[in-house]
């Protein structure tokens, strides 16, 4: 089949199709997903290239999943870090995601680095788990009748192309409920479709200083500082994870699909919450704290003997029990500290005693003093104390993978846990993950798929038009 010929006819055939419900034979012929797709869909296959001892035992653990989101099918135009992290909850959850990336260049991010694990951006492994990349040009006609293929037989695509590029290459959301009226299609940009700001570009560290999340941010005094991780654009992913779950759900009531707009400053301002309110109701303008909360004292980090420790009272009740523990009896019951209006008004004079007295022990110390008071404490911990720390251990937060050219590959596993009620249903938490794709890995396999033979895939691999990575058993 050449596809560059026969695509205007297809998809022809397919609006037709779609316009009269009525499903044409040779294009339900050419839309529809092989065995050998469906199976990948029901058992997150793992990269065929590598044949450690480990990946056998995924695959065969893999082979008898089921999780809620087998026989969902997400085509994922996202780069760098709020789609990927997105369409990656959607692939722990079960979903077939294909990664469509550019020739020869992928996803932005894996180039960032260092710090990289064999050949692969750390990066880049630590939000795209659980994906089979395909690279194709979108710029080439015959590349875009390839993507119009898969967008054919699937249920949710994802990009974050800045607004209006995808309408220029023929992957609008006009065009594509065209295709697919049953397609969830979910956009994230800097600022949305409209408005002032929307010709403008986006990340999260401008998106968190226009969002005023930067404002709040730093020391008491001090200059506005960014958070250390991209707090903006995983909320974002967040945001849209939950979205397109909403919009499936909708999808088996209505019967089509929907098309949903996320930006990194309507998710900034939307998570400004508590402080937003502050402003909207009573005028409140917010600062930099530190560590500190404008509402509640004592809400901070304090300097031990050796390091730091965080202790929250939220109410009067904890704070008459932190002065037991700390051997400050009197303070329980001064009127200027015995109810938090007056601890929020008497703050320095209170913090300043607090510090001096945590200043006494080690942190360790205070922590065993504080274990059985029912309060809520913790240090502040480097990387390497979070993943050596117990309660991370004991919840099995690091999940491990076997990578082709990285070798065993370690990333943050999922926050969630799952427990399923029925028998027969397996937890998305056991189905060990697969490794992140190289670029193309899965290139001939989607276009097997798709029902291209090796000798069509090779004459678009010249072309350029498509790319495939080398094979594990060929790299050095």
């Amino acid at each position: 089949m050449h596809l560059g010929l026969c695509h205007g006819a297809l998809v022809q055939q397919w609006l037709g199709c779609v316009r009269a419900r009525v499903c044409a034979p040779a294009v339900r012929a050419a839309t529809a997903p092989c065995t050998a797709h469906s199976q990948w869909r029901s058992s997150r296959r793992l990269t065929t290239q590598t044949t450690c001892q480990q990946q056998a035992k995924q695959k065969e653990a893999r082979n008898t999943a089921t999780l809620p989101l087998d026989g969902i099918t997400v085509v994922d135009l996202t780069r760098v870090l709020a789609g990927p992290y997105a369409t990656m909850m959607l692939a722990d959850q079960g979903a077939d995601v294909i990664k469509i990336e550019r020739p020869g260049l992928g996803d932005e991010t894996r180039q960032w680095g260092p710090p990289f694990a064999g050949d692969q951006s750390t990066y880049f492994l630590s939000v795209n788990r659980n994906k089979r990349s395909i690279a194709i040009d979108l710029t080439d006609p015959e590349g875009l009748a390839v993507v119009h293929r898969l967008i054919a037989t699937a249920d949710v695509l994802v990009e974050n192309y800045f607004p209006g590029k995808l309408d220029q290459l023929g992957l609008g959301w006009d065009t594509v409920r065209e295709i697919n009226p049953r397609l969830v299609y979910a956009s994230i940009s800097g600022y949305g479709s409209t408005g002032p700001y929307a010709g403008r570009g986006g990340y999260d560290v401008v998106a968190s200083a226009v969002g005023g999340l930067m404002h709040i941010t730093g020391p008491a005094g001090g200059e506005p500082c960014k958070v250390g991780v991209a707090m903006t654009d995983l909320s974002t992913g967040l945001y849209l994870h939950a979205a397109v779950l909403a919009a499936l759900l909708s999808r088996e009531r209505t019967g089509v699909g929907m098309r949903i707009e996320c930006s990194l400053l309507e998710t900034q301002v939307a998570s400004l919450v508590n402080v937003a309110s502050a402003y909207l109701n009573a005028g409140a303008e917010s600062t930099r704290l530190g560590t500190a909360h404008a509402s509640i004292v004592p809400y901070q980090a304090f300097s031990t003997a050796d390091g730091h420790i965080v202790v929250a009272a939220m109410n009067d009740a904890q704070f008459s029990k932190l002065c037991s523990v700390m051997d400050l009896g009197g303070f329980k019951d001064d009127p200027l500290y015995a109810t938090n209006p007056a601890r929020v008004a008497n703050r320095d004079a209170l913090l300043a005693v607090l510090q001096a007295r945590f200043s006494d022990q080690t942190t360790a110390e205070w922590g065993a003093a504080l274990e059985d008071s029912g309060l809520a404490f913790g240090p502040i911990n480097t990387i390497e104390q979070v993943f050596e720390d117990p309660q991370v251990l004991h919840r099995n937060m690091v999940a491990e993978m076997e990578h082709a050219t990285a070798g065993t590959v370690r990333v943050p596993a999922m926050a969630v846990k799952y427990t399923p009620s029925g028998e027969g249903h397996q937890s998305p938490n056991d189905v060990p993950p697969s490794a992140p794709p190289r670029l193309g890995q899965h290139t001939r396999d989607l276009l097997a798929d798709l029902g291209f033979t090796l000798q069509e895939t090779e004459r678009l691999e010249r072309r350029g038009v498509v790319s495939q990575a080398t094979p594990a058993g060929d790299l050095p």
